[in-house]
């Protein structure tokens, strides 16, 4: 079952944080931006996949408006990631199907993602759902203390 996220799913993000996309991060912090970032529907969409057997979060998909002064709006994909334990049922494809439909209704022009050049699977999923990589980048970084 796709639902809206909330603030009782942190320990489950968290631990699909960790799991499956590797960023080691507290229930803490998740619990924070679950609450800041859930209350912006204006700006952030996000949706967790529950398994309707054992009622746990499973899967999360999260996006945010993205616009620019060069092209229409679009939703850029923050994050998508299934406990390794339940991936190849479609899950994460639901959870793209979710966002797709919203997207349509809310007159959004295209959804784009990153994802890791080390995450081979993950593209192949991408490709397969009709995604296409259209260029290559750097990342650059400079983290505040």
């Amino acid at each position: 079952m796709i639902r809206n996220i909330k603030k009782e799913d942190a320990k489950s993000i968290r631990e699909i944080c960790d799991v499956s996309l590797g960023y080691i991060v507290s229930t803490k912090l998740v619990e924070k931006q679950i609450a800041k970032l859930s209350n912006d529907k204006n700006h952030h969409l996000i949706y967790v996949y529950e398994d309707e057997d054992s009622h746990k979060v499973v899967g999360f998909i999260h996006a945010e408006i993205y616009e620019s002064l060069y092209s229409d709006c679009g939703l850029n994909i923050l994050g998508l990631a299934v406990l390794p334990e339940f991936q190849g049922r479609c899950i994460g494809k639901k959870l793209i199907n979710h966002l797709e439909m919203d997207s349509q209704q809310k007159l959004i022009m295209f959804i784009r993602l990153n994802s890791g050049e080390s995450r081979t699977g993950a593209h192949k999923f991408y490709e397969k759902i009709g995604y296409v990589c259209d260029k290559t980048q750097k990342r650059f970084i400079k983290i505040f203390e």
